[in-house]
């Protein structure tokens, strides 16, 4: 007996501590998957219309990677090589290009606004978690406000030499690596500069990624390039 209610003391001790062991359950995110919805928040607040860069920025360069299997993943998530990004983002685009053009560069862009479902089959494909969005929280691109891009020679059309290629896991990649040829510091720090002196943030360890800085006033979407 005594037994007993020793092992009933030590249930009711010990059952607030199981309980604030318990996982809390993760909040659920808005996504915009209806165009329809889409629609009604570009009436409702033209910025949030999203641009398609090349028709905006006629000289612009796309390398698309995600629409083909030449990237990290070797996965095609895309079924159109396009670029989108929010009507404030493309804006600045193009004053970037404007200003680059003066000095005989312009901008190849990999990657710009993602759908969320393309995030999804990232992180699912993925080997390594670490080297892709969480869709738990979505991305920045699934607002349309990042942008993957590099600088190439107008003239030519080739590709500025910069510390790594497009998606590299080296530490080279980083936005603040000092062990690098003169020549390649100056290019990858004439494209962070002139980037974020139009309101975009590198991040610090993909010298190619940029944020626009007003990104969390924008929803997460799922609408496909088809669709735009």
């Amino acid at each position: 007996m005594i037994k007993f209610f020793f092992l009933v003391f030590l249930s009711f001790s010990f059952s607030p501590l199981c309980a604030q062991h318990k996982k809390k359950p993760q909040p659920t995110i808005k996504v915009i998957s209806d165009y329809q919805h889409y629609l009604n928040s570009c009436k409702e607040n033209p910025r949030n219309k999203l641009i398609e860069l090349n028709k905006e920025i006629p000289d612009l360069i796309l390398d698309i990677r995600y629409a083909t299997t030449n990237n990290f993943m070797k996965l095609a998530v895309y079924k159109q090589a396009r670029a989108f990004a929010r009507k404030p983002v493309a804006e600045q685009l193009q004053h970037i290009q404007k200003e680059l053009r003066k000095k005989g560069y312009g901008l190849k862009i990999y990657d710009s606004y993602r759908p969320y479902a393309a995030t999804k089959t990232l992180y699912i494909k993925a080997s390594d978690k670490n080297f892709v969005a969480n869709p738990r929280e979505g991305s920045r691109h699934n607002r349309g406000c990042a942008v993957d891009l590099s600088l190439i020679y107008l003239k030519t059309g080739k590709d500025v030499p910069m510390p790594t290629p497009y998606d590299s896991f080296s530490p080279k990649a980083s936005a603040t690596y000092p062990d690098l040829p003169a020549n390649i510091k100056k290019n990858r720090d004439l494209l962070i500069n002139v980037m974020e002196s139009h309101g975009f943030k590198v991040l610090h360890n993909e010298w190619w990624h940029f944020d626009f800085k007003g990104w969390k006033n924008y929803a997460l979407m799922d609408i496909p390039f088809e669709k735009l």
